[in-house]
């Protein structure tokens, strides 16, 4: 495809333009990952996520301009909720990091959750996909911020970066489970504000009573770092422990294992899109109406009708 070609020679507009092509799920996006796939596989995904109110966009700004001083490439992929009326981003990440616009090094997309749950958007990974094959080195993929139940980016990302604030009223979110059990790197943000030793406090009891973290049986525990996103304030800790945390996994090996631990879960996931596809296509949209019909009817129940839909002859 000659827009591929335009994008991996570092043309902009065919990059976003790709971007476009993949968000909206275009029969042309398939052909343009197939082509680009073997351009993957280079990038360091490091996930930004927490509840919202405590600063992602902010921090997400200021490590882009860490890296970047570094001489890292930094493809940045925003998850913002949905417009109900355009479908579109309604919090365009793009205006709050406007300090960066203007430097070829780095690439914004701000993407709606266009209903996705999980606080990525349904295209995410492959937007993702597209920045690593085109040659950004570091991608942050700042998720949504609807709070715990945004563990889907561990599947996305290499180094997951979870942020909490304090005055938020979560000091006792911060002990369940969810969010922390996902956490790489974890930071207090806002810091300057009262209630933020309490806040790093509570974390680090949680981690002090054995918490249930995937990366605990690895050998990796997850650093608590303090910053003020705001004036830059520690941010250049957050960078360190990124890099940290990637020469972890690659010299233990776990990089491997995450890799394919990814890619299986993307796999799985477009098995699941591409088969529901198929059935709703087979089926047809009058069918599924009417097995809607029968259940609002209190006639079958769901679990009856699925086996009924999966049962029909080719």
């Amino acid at each position: 495809m000659d827009l591929v070609e335009k994008a991996l020679a570092g043309d902009r507009r065919a990059l976003a333009r790709l971007l476009s092509l993949v968000e909206d799920d275009s029969p042309q996006a398939q052909e343009a990952l197939a082509v680009l796939h073997p351009h993957t596989g280079r990038a360091h995904i490091v996930g930004v996520t927490g509840a919202p109110g405590t600063g992602k966009s902010t921090l997400v700004n200021e490590l882009a301009k860490r890296l970047r001083a570094r001489g890292t490439t930094v493809g940045i992929v925003a998850v913002d909720p949905t417009s109900p009326f355009t479908g579109g981003a309604i919090l365009g990440d793009r205006v709050r990091m406007r300090d960066l616009a203007g430097d070829p090094g780095i690439f914004i997309r701000s993407m709606a959750t266009r209903g996705s749950l999980g606080g990525l958007a349904r295209a995410t990974g492959d937007a993702v996909k597209v920045l690593d094959a085109v040659g950004f080195q570091t991608i942050l993929v700042e998720t949504v911020g609807v709070g715990q139940a945004e563990v889907d980016v561990a599947r996305t990302a290499h180094t997951v970066v979870v942020v909490e604030a304090p005055g938020l009223g979560d000091d006792v979110q911060a002990l369940k489970a969810g969010l922390l059990e996902i956490a790489d790197i974890l930071v207090v943000n806002k810091a300057d504000r009262p209630g933020a030793g309490q806040t790093a406090l509570a974390l680090e009891a949680t981690l002090g009573l054995g918490w249930n973290n995937s990366n605990a049986a690895d050998g990796w525990r997850p650093p608590i770092l303090k910053t003020v996103a705001l004036d830059g304030t520690g941010v250049e800790a957050v960078v360190e422990a990124i890099d940290a945390h990637r020469a972890f996994l690659q010299q233990s090996g776990l990089w491997v294992q995450k890799e394919q631990e990814r890619v299986r879960a993307d796999l799985m996931q477009a098995l699941h899109r591409e088969m529901l596809d198929r059935l709703i296509e087979q089926v047809g949209e009058a069918e599924i109406d009417r097995w809607v019909g029968r259940i609002v009817a209190r006639e079958v129940d769901v679990y009856t009708a699925v086996e009924s839909l999966l049962e029909r002859p080719e």
